[in-house]
């Protein structure tokens, strides 16, 4: 495949500070027009020139005119846009590179479908994005240079942004070929149409183009749909969780009703504030899903990682949240994690464990001789990570234990060796050309070098603080909201 790419060549022989930043922006997007000529095939783009430009665009004066400020402001999202559109026929080149230099070295012995398998993870690595992200970036490039060249040229022009080129993608993604070129051509062929299209109104038009070019791919992408509910739970800010549910339309739209009725015919209580609606459906919600009668009586059921100075004394250092299976949900205050313990040993439900941590801030485990992680090594490993897969900038959970070296090249099973990954990015590590290695000293760090010879760091978060010894303040030990659960909880044995 040969993609076009930008040229800086006109930049580096025409730039004056003295000129302003507007000019040297005009000339990077003609200069973008000029690379996508035929007859003049564009030189290779270098990472140093573009680090050149970018330097000397940080160093650019702002204009101080309104007019001008505007104008720049416009110019400056245009460059944003086809600077994307680079990136996107970059990272395309980047893949046909590689399956084609696999291709050749397996000599057959491998399937088109498992040809490029690291290509995400390296995408991800060099734009310092998540795995998940870049094969989709992957995938809606391909689309756009194959299937969607309007949508592209549009990318480009910098008349759409790159999330409502991918969104065009995912919204035709049912349709076959030609009606997919269909839908690009009436959607993105005429620039001036797009002016103040927003993306719903760009996802509304291009949803009734599908339906009536070929209503039966559809409908069956619905049915899909409905095979792909689920819910999930992500960290919110303020120690608050957003939980989601993705549902078939009439089911959610009556689920939310049900709900908002609930909240609009429930009895006042006089001990209590007035609650707003908004809170009352969410306090219904937890009490129909846990049977409990008050949503301030769920039980806690969640693992806290805290120094012992959050949890004795009056720390300030933030809890880590788990779940059972080690997935990272947040962090909360200390006061709050104070008060979730001391709730937790009333009510008899609450184990406190003891981690330890070497000088350097690392965890303290020992080693297993077995391939597979035992359960304490494993919760270890989960609290170290935090419940996070630990690829540079992969925010997914953890869903594997794995070797940083393999076990069947002499890895050794301990905490030192071992690392939580998601599973898309423990299938890519292990494809040929990719090496990982543990760093002495300091906290647990794994260092992964692609087939390209690039190398990247993923350092683990530190651990809770422990306690510096000093004069025990018998204010502070008298007010501990944990230590005062303690006595209770002893008081009752």
């Amino acid at each position: 495949m040969q993609v076009s790419v930008l040229s800086t060549l006109h930049i580096e022989r025409t730039f004056d500070m003295i000129s302003g930043m507007t000019a040297v922006v005009d000339e990077w997007r003609t200069g973008a027009d000029r690379a996508c000529v035929p007859d003049v095939p564009p030189p290779a783009l270098t990472a140093d020139e573009v680090r050149r430009f970018r330097d000397r665009l940080l160093a650019a004066q702002v204009p101080t005119d309104a007019t001008a400020q505007v104008e720049l402001l416009t110019a400056l999202e245009e460059l944003r846009r086809a600077d994307m559109a680079v990136q996107a026929s970059v990272a395309l080149e980047l893949d046909e590179t590689v399956r084609a230099g696999e291709r050749a070295a397996a000599r057959g012995g491998r399937t088109e479908e498992r040809l490029g398998r690291g290509v995400p993870l390296q995408v991800g690595l060099a734009t310092r994005t998540s795995p998940h992200r870049a094969r989709v970036f992957l995938g809606a490039a391909r689309v756009w240079h194959t299937e969607m060249p309007c949508t592209l040229a549009a990318l480009r022009a910098g008349v759409i942004d790159e999330y409502a080129a991918t969104v065009l993608v995912r919204e035709t993604a049912c349709l076959p070929l030609e009606a997919r070129r269909q839908v690009d051509r009436e959607l993105c062929a005429d620039h001036g149409a797009l002016d103040g299209v927003g993306v719903k109104r760009l996802v509304a038009r291009a949803r009734t183009l599908a339906a009536r070019l070929d209503p039966a791919a559809v409908v069956a992408r619905a049915r899909k749909a409905e095979t792909e509910r689920t819910v999930t739970v992500r960290p919110a800010p303020d120690a608050m969780v957003y939980l989601t549910a993705l549902l078939p339309v009439a089911q959610g739209v009556a689920a939310y009703a049900a709900l908002k009725h609930a909240a609009d015919t429930a009895p006042g209580d006089a001990s209590e504030a007035p609650r707003p609606r908004g809170q009352v459906m969410a306090d219904t919600l937890v009490e129909r899903l846990t049977g409990r009668s008050r949503a301030a009586d769920v039980p806690v059921a969640v693992n806290l990682v805290v120094s012992d100075a959050t949890l004795l004394g009056a720390g300030h250092e933030p809890a880590q949240v788990l779940d059972h299976s080690g997935a990272h949900h947040g962090v909360v205050p200390a006061q709050i994690a104070r008060e979730l313990v001391a709730c937790g040993l009333d009510e008899g439900a609450a184990w406190i464990r003891q981690l330890y941590a070497d000088p350097a801030g690392r965890l303290v485990a020992a080693t297993s001789a077995r391939r597979f992680f035992a359960d304490g090594l494993a919760a270890l490993l989960r609290v170290r990570d935090q419940g996070i897969c630990r690829t540079p900038y992969c925010d997914a959970p953890v869903r594997h234990l794995d070797h940083v070296v393999v076990h069947a090249r002499g890895g050794a099973t301990s905490l030192d060796n071992g690392q939580g990954l998601c599973e898309a990015c423990n299938q890519a590590k292990n494809v040929d050309g990719f090496a990982q290695r543990v760093e002495p000293g300091g906290r647990h760090s794994v260092v992964t070098t692609t087939p390209t010879g690039h190398s990247y760091r993923s350092t683990a978060p530190p651990p809770p603080e422990p306690a510096r010894p000093a004069v025990p303040d018998p204010v502070v030990e008298a007010e501990s909201l944990v230590e005062r659960a303690f006595e209770r909880l002893l008081a009752r044995l």
